[in-house]
């Protein structure tokens, strides 16, 4: 099974279709769609060496304007659903605590397995800086795919060939580095919004 999804994701590299396809499941994946781009980037990349670095631009674009689409989700219905699910002490202090490290937060998780739209939709939901946020997310989804695309661009035939003997190990290995990214945040929003977060009244 692993295989034939290896193939047809290669098989792109040959459609028509890549360049909008890879547009769209970057943009989604930063607001709506759980799958990261990464898989698809690498299909193109290793099937298109030299177009690489296009393809990064590409993702890096989607993601971005994905990225924004979240953040706009947040802004216009996140803190609303929030308000109503955990009440506005809570919401005022996961929003204080998203605002001080806004960048850095943004940073990471375009860097890190995390779920991206957590982070996107949470930062208009909270109301991060609009110009701190794309700017973190330009750099930090950039870094990511343009580094993923050069080093394919580099080690691309070595690379083809290990992972079209080891794809099974290495799909496992990308779905639970996506399970745990997951797990993270939802530990860490339990952890901020437990009551013993609340400080002690005097």
């Amino acid at each position: 099974m692993f295989q034939d999804l290896y193939q047809w994701m290669v098989s792109w590299s040959e459609s028509p279709y890549a360049d909008p396809a890879l547009f769209v499941l970057a943009f989604a994946e930063s607001s709506v769609f759980p799958i990261p781009p990464d898989v698809l980037l690498m299909a193109l990349t290793l099937g298109n060496p030299s177009w690489g670095l296009y393809f990064a631009a590409i993702t890096t674009v989607g993601s971005v304007l994905g990225g924004m689409f979240g953040y706009l989700i947040g802004w216009w219905g996140g803190k609303p659903f929030l308000l109503r699910l955990i009440g506005q002490d809570r919401v005022s202090k996961v929003h204080d605590t998203f605002e001080h490290y806004e960048g850095w937060a943004i940073l990471i998780a375009g860097l890190t397995p995390v779920p991206y739209k957590v982070f996107t939709i949470g930062a208009g939901a909270f109301y991060v800086n609009f110009r701190v946020f794309v700017l973190a997310s330009l750099i930090s989804r950039g870094a990511r795919f343009f580094l993923v695309a050069g080093t394919l661009q580099l080690l691309g035939p070595w690379v083809k060939e290990v992972l079209e003997q080891y794809f099974n190990l290495f799909t496992i290995a990308l779905v639970a580095c996506i399970v745990l990214g997951y797990w993270i945040v939802k530990r860490q929003t339990k952890k901020a919004l437990s009551p013993s977060a609340s400080p002690t009244s005097e």
